[in-house]
């Protein structure tokens, strides 16, 4: 067990945390890597069991004394405790409300146990492309599935009408065989459903011919998915009881709409923050004046102080993002402002800023005035070019 880690340290807490404090830290590691929010992610499903396996025992007084005093022994048998099953715990508690979105985002868990209960079917995936205001102030969406329904013909039982539905002789209608092998640590056990019925604890004689013993068909369906104000490009809206049917009567799946949310040619969004940039002309940032600046509200204007600089950065105050939580809160929106100079100047513009330089210090002879005055002092100066000094050996 040498490469197992110790379960304080995989949650992050000290060996006195109490039971909310260890709660708490295994729901921040379990929103952080839930294979619901990590598709794909076999790093990210690896941790997250560990993490499940530690709260598993931290959280049960019982385990956790007898962790504290052998360790991983405690559970491999050789502690003489004979080992631990982790196959029960319960963690409705912790993935109820695990994303802290209630009905709108959350994460799930399917229901099973031993035998061959009723089973919560398995969810579906898709996603939504979402305009930048949309993903902001919230919209609906159309989408279209293929999910299963049962089958009109056998009533869902997967047997041709008329005929038997036998006991699975290889589980004894249980629906789960076990499986005894060797490890590295010890004797191990593991559940698995079976093989032969696939955990229904039934066999088919005759299967139906229109769903192929299945008991259900596929059926293409439109559905409308309403994303909330302040939904943030990644997350996803949870249609909980539209995915795939349970199995023994569980409930079916839920269906898992990701939010994809376009990039914005003017503004950037971080959390409930908004960011863009707005060019300044030299005469506003001089002088001072209003300027237009667009927002997700629409546009608004700002008095520019005399003398700004470029790069100067002021807030628009709850101009941002609303809250998921609470649509009358929202974010700011920060602008960057940026001098601009002109390019293109006419005859007579060009005086006029060589005039305005002049009564500002006149800097576009500051390079001129510096050579005359060095030349005066005897500095070898010329053209912003240091002389070389010549030899005494000539």
């Amino acid at each position: 067990m040498a490469d197992k880690r110790d379960y304080y340290e995989v949650l992050g807490v000290d060996k006195n945390a109490d039971d909310a404090t260890i709660k708490a830290a295994y729901r921040k590691l379990a929103k952080k890597y839930h294979p619901d929010m990590n598709p794909g992610d076999k790093d990210a499903e690896a941790k997250f069991k560990e993490a499940s396996e530690a709260y598993g025992v931290l959280s049960d007084p019982e385990k956790r004394q007898k962790y504290d005093q052998f360790g991983h022994a405690a559970f491999d048998g050789s502690a003489g405790g004979g080992g631990f099953d982790f196959s029960g715990m319960d963690f409705s508690d912790i993935f109820g409300d695990l994303f802290g979105f209630g009905d709108i985002f959350g994460g799930g868990r399917r229901g099973g146990g031993r035998s061959n209960g009723p089973m919560k079917g398995a969810n579906l995936r898709t996603s939504v492309r979402l305009k930048f205001e949309e993903a902001v102030f919230g919209c609906k969406k159309q989408i279209e599935l293929e999910v299963k329904e049962n089958c009109k013909t056998c009533g869902g039982s997967g047997a041709k009408p008329g005929s038997a539905i036998d006991t699975c002789p290889k589980c004894g209608g249980k629906g789960k065989v076990v499986f005894t092998q060797q490890s590295l640590f010890g004797m191990m056990q593991n559940v698995q459903s079976c093989p032969d019925c696939g955990g229904s604890g039934k066999v088919i004689r005759e299967k139906c011919t229109d769903c192929r013993g299945t008991g259900f068909v596929p059926m293409r369906k439109r559905y409308e998915v309403e994303f909330p104000a302040g939904v943030d490009n990644g997350q996803f809206k949870r249609m909980t009881g539209l995915g795939e049917p349970g199995q023994n009567g569980g409930p079916r799946g839920d269906v898992l709409v990701e939010a994809v949310v376009d990039r914005h040619p003017i503004f950037q969004r971080e959390d409930r923050d908004i960011y863009s940039t707005v060019p300044v002309s030299f005469a506003v940032a001089a002088l001072g004046g209003e300027i237009v600046i667009d927002t997700v509200d629409g546009p608004v204007t700002y008095e520019v102080k005399p003398g700004t600089s470029t790069d100067t950065r002021v807030r628009l105050k709850g101009k941002g993002v609303p809250s998921l939580r609470d649509a009358k809160s929202r974010g700011d929106h920060y602008v960057l402002l940026t001098v601009q100079v002109p390019t293109k100047l006419s005859n007579r513009a060009k005086e006029l800023l060589k005039e305005f330089d002049a009564e500002c210090g006149d800097t576009l002879h500051a390079a001129e005035r510096f050579r005359n005055e060095k030349n005066m002092g005897g500095a070898d100066v010329d053209n912003g070019k240091k002389k070389k000094k010549k030899s005494i050996f000539g």
